[in-house]
């Protein structure tokens, strides 16, 4: 074996340096004698490299180490980063530490009292809607909530729409005194406004096609009455609105719907039709029943309309009809046979404004069903109270 020394990388190299040497070095340089702490032995910049196979199939991305220096504990809300002071190099100021923060519990809407009651009232009961779930809730309507809480689900048209049927009826009443085809042109009207508000009124809206098919049906036995005569109306209103109910049938057969919506779409096509067509009576009545008719009915829903208990202005309104049939009346032939003719006219009117106020209805109806159901209901009575008192 031979007695030469190792020559590699590490000859002449000792990796434990003792302090005796260390401190002879310092002497030797002519430097004070200070105490220091001891230094960590400089190892050689050889790594280790494994070249093996591990575990990881794909390539990680390399994270840079983060400064965690500042980051805030879990849970607290974060604080600004310090600023900067001094130079490179200069040392921070001491800081004072950071305040705990404390925990404050989430907003909370403010929780109002009923008025009248001793409940609580939360927003999500304010506006109808319940707590909120998984599977979702449905609204409930206001007709619901209604029948719910022994409530009654009627809202009546009011003053405004009252005052329109007012001004239709008085329409019809001055239009049937000049003659048969100035009459025409309110009826239209009343015809049209007819058949769209007991769409709306059934919930079935947009139904163009029901609408125009109604419509057309009260068209149709108004240009029959006219060629064929008011001796013949009965056969002339009546023949329409069979044939318009069988269109309507065949109609609905040919439609894809399911069966229950198809009924549901006949049912309320036959009911606007017949409505429409049954107004054509002012038109097939005498000009003086209509005169009277057209007036009560409009005196009535005005009365109807006045800030009363229902069954006090039922009176009223009863009462208000008769008067006019009297009044009104006594400008025709009829003369005091107009009362009967004006309260028989003023009953059905009144029938058809609680049907316009069932069930919560929107504006929309008030302003159609609500001002046009009165007029179209009374038209049987003026039809066949002035044949009877005629």
């Amino acid at each position: 074996m031979s007695d030469q020394p190792y020559e590699g990388p590490y000859e002449g190299y000792d990796p434990y340096p003792q302090p005796q040497q260390q401190q002879q070095q310092r002497q030797g340089h002519g430097q004070p004698q200070q105490h220091q702490p001891p230094q960590q032995p400089e190892w050689p910049q050889h790594t280790q490299q494994w070249e093996g196979q591990t575990w990881e199939t794909q390539v990680q991305p390399s994270m840079p180490a983060a400064d965690t220096t500042y980051l805030p504990p879990q849970g607290y809300q974060a604080y600004p980063e310090p600023q900067t002071y001094g130079t490179v190099g200069q040392p921070l100021p001491q800081e004072a530490p950071a305040p705990t923060p404390e925990w404050t519990p989430a907003y909370q809407p403010p929780v109002q009292q009923a008025p009248g009651t001793g409940g609580v009232v939360t927003p999500d009961s304010a506006s109808g809607y319940g707590p909120p779930t998984v599977t979702g809730n449905a609204r409930v309507t206001d007709a619901q909530r209604a029948r719910a809480e022994g409530r009654s689900p009627i809202i009546e048209p009011g003053l405004q729409p009252a005052v329109l049927t007012a001004v239709l009826g008085l329409l019809l009443s001055g239009t049937a005194a000049i003659g048969q085809y100035a009459l025409v042109v309110p009826l239209v009207l009343l015809q049209a406004v007819t058949a769209a508000g007991w769409f709306r009124l059934n919930g079935m809206w947009p139904a163009r096609q029901g609408i125009a098919l109604a419509f057309l049906g009260a068209v149709t036995a108004d240009v029959a009455l006219l060629a064929a005569g008011r001796e013949n109306a009965p056969a002339a209103i009546l023949g329409t609105l069979g044939v318009w109910v069988l269109l309507t049938l065949v109609l609905q057969l040919r439609s894809h719907a399911d069966p229950d919506t198809r009924m549901y779409g006949l049912m309320a096509t036959v009911a606007s039709a017949a409505l429409a067509i049954i107004a054509t009576g002012h038109l097939a009545a005498e000009p003086d029943a209509v005169t009277v008719g057209a007036a009560a009915v409009a005196v009535a829903i005005l009365a109807r309309a006045l800030p009363l208990p229902t069954a006090a202005s039922v009176v009223v309104a009863l009462l208000a009809a008769a008067g006019a049939g009297i009044a009104v009346g006594g400008m025709t032939d009829l003369g005091s046979k107009g009362a009967f003719l004006g309260l028989g006219a003023g009953v059905c009117a009144l029938i058809g404004h609680r049907v316009a106020s069932y069930d919560y209805p929107s504006r929309f109806v008030h302003f159609t069903a609500g001002v046009a159901l009165p007029l179209a209901a009374a038209a049987p009575a003026v039809y066949l109270l002035g044949r009877a008192l005629g």
